[in-house]
């Protein structure tokens, strides 16, 4: 049961990093098209959402391997 809740946590860490980086993209990429001047604040911005969006996948592997060796 562990390896199937291991599975299940890098699943979800995997699919909802996806969905947040394609959110933090898209939006940014329609706030460039917007405001073309600001277009060098808006990217480091957003590789700093990137970045932290990022960090929950590592969160969920380290979950998973903390399920799979303590458990």
């Amino acid at each position: 049961m562990n390896f199937i809740g291991a599975g299940i946590a890098i699943l979800g860490a995997a699919i909802g990093a996806g969905y947040g980086n394609g959110k933090v993209i898209s939006k940014a990429i329609e706030s460039m098209a917007r405001q073309p001047e600001m277009s060098g604040q808006i990217r480091s911005t957003m590789f700093i959402g990137v970045g932290l969006i990022e960090a929950v996948p590592i969160l969920g592997v380290v979950l998973a391997m903390l399920m799979v060796f303590n458990g």
